[in-house]
């Protein structure tokens, strides 16, 4: 066997070797975050609050407090993260969103959300309104598709539209 076949074997063996231990290493990830979802729950408590501000910022900047600092990794210290200042009874605090939640959380009014420790995983209600679902990412794709389908719409409206003024 010429020399070019045994290298292409040996790549082969060392991608199925990297393919096998990223297998194993997102098994004990994902059983790691089922955990910590659970306990999530297990603390989570319904409060009712008034959201002061909302700003997407650095955990240094945030005003967390120093324990939170600590047990965060180096790598997420220079991440910006949700962060939503509200009114909870006579305190005021700094708490984390969850992204998804972070989109639908009116500035200035009152809600109830379901508060894990800093952590604001679910918003139950707002007072005086309804939740504003935040607006969903379109595909690439879909914006030239729904763009030629508006435009032969719009072309129609317009037509129709002189037509009844003629």
């Amino acid at each position: 066997m010429p020399w070019w076949g045994y290298l292409i074997i040996g790549i082969i063996v060392v991608l199925i070797g990297i393919l096998v231990a990223l297998v194993i290493f997102g098994r004990k990830l994902q059983k790691k975050q089922i955990e910590q979802e659970k306990q999530m729950k297990a603390m989570a408590q319904t409060v009712s609050m008034l959201v002061i501000d909302k700003k997407k910022m650095k955990l240094k900047e945030a005003g967390l407090p120093d324990i939170v600092l600590e047990q965060t990794p180096k790598y997420m210290r220079r991440v910006k993260m949700p962060i939503v200042k509200a009114k909870i009874g006579p305190r005021v605090m700094s708490l984390i969103a969850d992204g998804k939640v972070y989109e639908s959380i009116p500035v200035k009014k009152e809600v109830k959300a379901v508060v894990s420790g800093i952590y604001i995983t679910e918003l139950k209600s707002v007072r005086g309104g309804t939740i504003i679902a935040p607006p969903k990412k379109k595909k690439f794709w879909d914006r030239f598709r729904k763009g030629n389908q508006t435009t032969s719409n719009e072309s129609s409206k317009d037509a129709s539209k002189s037509k009844k003024h003629k």
